[in-house]
Formats: structure tokens, sequence, C-alpha cells
């Protein structure tokens, strides 16, 4: 009950007893029925409860009820505390599985690691509320249920939210090694080769890129008069 003091019964006695509000006025404070509160008066409710004092408490203070003893249309106001309770921490335990679907974790095990095989076993063990023996029994296939497990989502099956799953997926792809970049060389693109005025390549590094300019560059930087001179120097040897 909102707005409601602590032990409502035991607070109307007390009430009843030791202060001249009216039966509305208590009933309203207490949330409880006027006729109820009437039977307190008269000893036919609440006999062998003992009265709470709501001063004590600190739920009501003593010049709220002189107000409304003097103004019997007055109600009472529960007293604002001034102790402030420190929030509780959410202890983050291991994910409570019903029992309805505690059949489907190994499923939903399955279904994780072959799709999501970068997760890593603590992530699948909060996903699916599992342990790790049993995760590395799926995974090596020695589950005695191996034969008859089928992948399912645990989404699907509400092991888990979307929103974790898409987080831990997140996660271990931050946490997953960049690929190191290819620069191998590469084959010429067909666009290329199939242009009528194409130079054939003549060599294995052409095949993979080089411009038929550099094959030109390569003849132009041939002496030619070295050659002949070469040949003649043979011809009169022989």
């Amino acid at each position: 009950m909102s707005n409601a003091p602590l032990m409502p019964k035991a607070t109307a006695v007390w009430l009843v007893e030791n202060t001249s509000l009216t039966f509305d006025q208590i009933a309203e404070f207490c949330k409880l029925h006027p006729l109820e509160v009437k039977g307190i008066a008269d000893g036919e409710v609440a006999s062998g409860i003992r009265g709470h004092d709501p001063i004590t408490s600190g739920q009501l203070t003593r010049e709220e009820i002189e107000r409304g003893e003097k103004r019997p249309a007055h109600q009472l106001k529960l007293a604002v505390t001034k102790v402030r309770l420190p929030e509780a921490k959410r202890h983050r335990g291991p994910r409570y599985t019903p029992l309805s679907r505690r059949q489907d974790r190994p499923n939903a095990i399955l279904w994780l690691v072959r799709n999501h095989p970068e997760l890593k076993d603590a992530q699948i063990m909060r996903l699916a509320g599992t342990t790790k023996t049993t995760i590395a029994a799926i995974r090596d296939r020695t589950h005695w249920n191996s034969a008859a497990l089928s992948p399912m989502d645990p989404v699907t099956l509400g092991l888990c939210s979307q929103i974790d799953l898409d987080f831990e997926v997140q996660r271990a792809a931050k946490d997953r090694p960049a690929l190191v970049q290819d620069h191998s060389p590469t084959l010429i693109p067909a666009e290329e080769t199939t242009q009528p005025d194409y130079y054939a390549p003549t060599s294995h590094e052409d095949v993979f890129g080089s411009s038929p300019k550099k094959v030109e560059e390569e003849e132009d930087d041939i002496d030619v008069e070295s050659v002949f001179g070469k040949l003649k120097d043979l011809k009169i040897k022989e």
C-alpha cells in the first residue's frame, strides 16, 4: 500500500487509544475502512494487537496529530524520513534459467558455438547461463546428448535478450585481432587484357601488373653498338 504507515492496524490501535482523532482521519492515514477503525475502538477488531507508536518510529509528528485533533477535516500526512538508505547494489550473479527452458540450453550453446565462434566461454556462460564444462563438452561433441542436439537461437528460447547477444558479439569483435592486409601482386584485370592495343607480357613479373612501358624502357637501355661490337670480335676470333 502506497503512503501507508508500517503496521497499519497496530498504528490505528495506538491512535484510537492515545488521540482524539476521528475514525475517518485514522482510517485515511492507516488505509483502513472507517468501520474497521470503529471496530478497533469497540474492541471487536484487533483485540490481540499491541499498539504501535508512529511518533517513536518517525512516521508521524506530534504537531501533525495536534493539527488533526483541532480540525476534523485535516488529513494526516506521513513524516518525511531524514535517514536516507543507500540503494542496494544489484549483484550480477549467474543468470537464472526457468526449469522449462533448462533442457534447451545445450541447443542454445550449440547455436552460439556455430554462429559466433568468436565468443569466449565466459560470454557464452553469461548468455546461456551454463558452465564451462558443458560448453567444452558441446564443442568436443562429448556431450551425453550430442547426437540429438540441434542449434537454436537463445533469444528465441528466451535464455537471453537480443540486446545482450548483440553486446557480447560486438565486444568479441573488438577483441578479435585485425586481419593483415595482403599486399602480394595480383593478376591484371580483364578490362585491360581485352583491349586491342594491349601488350602481351613476356615475363612472370609482367603478368602481375607491370606495364608495357617498363618493357620498352628496358629495351631502350640496351646499347646496340656494344652488341654488334661483340659479334664482330667473335667472328674475327673464329
